[in-house]
Parts: C-alpha cells; sequence; structure tokens
C-alpha cells in the first residue's frame, strides 16, 4: 500500500488501487505457481503500476472535460460521503450486487469481471476464457443484462422512496 500512497498522495485512493490490484492478483495467481518470490513480487508490482497508470489517465479525460466546461467542483469530507452513500443505499447495493453476481454462471461471472472489473479489450477477454470474440461479448452482454434486471427492484424501491 505505501507503493500506491506514495504515487498517488491519497490513502484512500490507495488503499482501494491496493484492493484492487490483489484482487486482479488473485485471479490470475494460478499462473504465478512455481514462479521465485521474486518474479511473483516484481508482478504484483507491474499490476498496482498498471491500476496507477488507469488511474491518472481517466483523471486526466475527466480534468479536461471539466475544466473546458468551466464547472468548479464541490468540495466534500468523509461525513458528506458517508451520507451521501447511505442516503444512496450503497451498502445494500453492494450485497445485493455480490448475491447477483454469485448467480451468475461462472462463464458469464469470468467474462463479466475480465471486461467491466479488469478493464480487458473482447479480444483479450476471449483469449483468456478460450472462445471467440463473439462469444466473449455475449456472455458479457448477457452477464450485464441479467445483473441489470436482478438489480432493477432495488433501484426502483431507493428512488420511489425518495
Amino acid at each position: 500500500m505505501v507503493f500506491l500512497v506514495r504515487r498517488t498522495l491519497d490513502a484512500s485512493l490507495a488503499a482501494e488501487m491496493t484492493a484492487e490490484t490483489f484482487a486482479l492478483a488473485l485471479n490470475s495467481w494460478a499462473r504465478l505457481r512455481g514462479r521465485s518470490e521474486a518474479e511473483t513480487r516484481s508482478w504484483l508490482f507491474t499490476v498496482a503500476r498498471r491500476q496507477v497508470s488507469r488511474y491518472r489517465r481517466r483523471a486526466q479525460v475527466e480534468r479536461r472535460a471539466i475544466e473546458r466546461l468551466g464547472i468548479r467542483l464541490p468540495l466534500i469530507d468523509e461525513d458528506d460521503v458517508s451520507k451521501i452513500e447511505e442516503l444512496a443505499g450503497i451498502a445494500d447495493l453492494r450485497v445485493a450486487l455480490g448475491r447477483e453476481l454469485a448467480r451468475l454462471s461462472v462463464e458469464q461471472r469470468d467474462a463479466v469481471r475480465l471486461k467491466i472489473v479488469e478493464e480487458h479489450s473482447y479480444q483479450e477477454v476471449a483469449r483468456a476464457l478460450g472462445i471467440t470474440e463473439e462469444a466473449a461479448r455475449a456472455r458479457v452482454s448477457r452477464g450485464l443484462r441479467t445483473l441489470a434486471r436482478a438489480l432493477e427492484p432495488h433501484y426502483g424501491l431507493r428512488e420511489a422512496s425518495r
């Protein structure tokens, strides 16, 4: 985590990126069996560096758009964030999403994880799963549609109560 804190200058963001780094690492752990500790460690740092790079690219695009539009961002503190998340029902939604992800077929869940969570291209998803790119697109699409349908009532209830 220290590695990421030093690169982002934000402990909360670094903690998030650390979790993402290890989540990505766990998914590929089988490929690392038999590697030396130094090789495994080096690989983890490579994954972490990629996380920082993705974050910076996204942040640059967002900053340029905000500047171009002349938008001033509001400052919010941790209490504000907690209150917003509570009002939005984020905790309940996370539980529901986890439950619905577990209900997907292994094939759809793997495809969604690779495409959405790990942000791989469809070509990379297809290669990782040993299927065609069209099949990868279909699995991701079906998985996301299934999740959307399953979570729709959850959104509706939250919005109806406002």
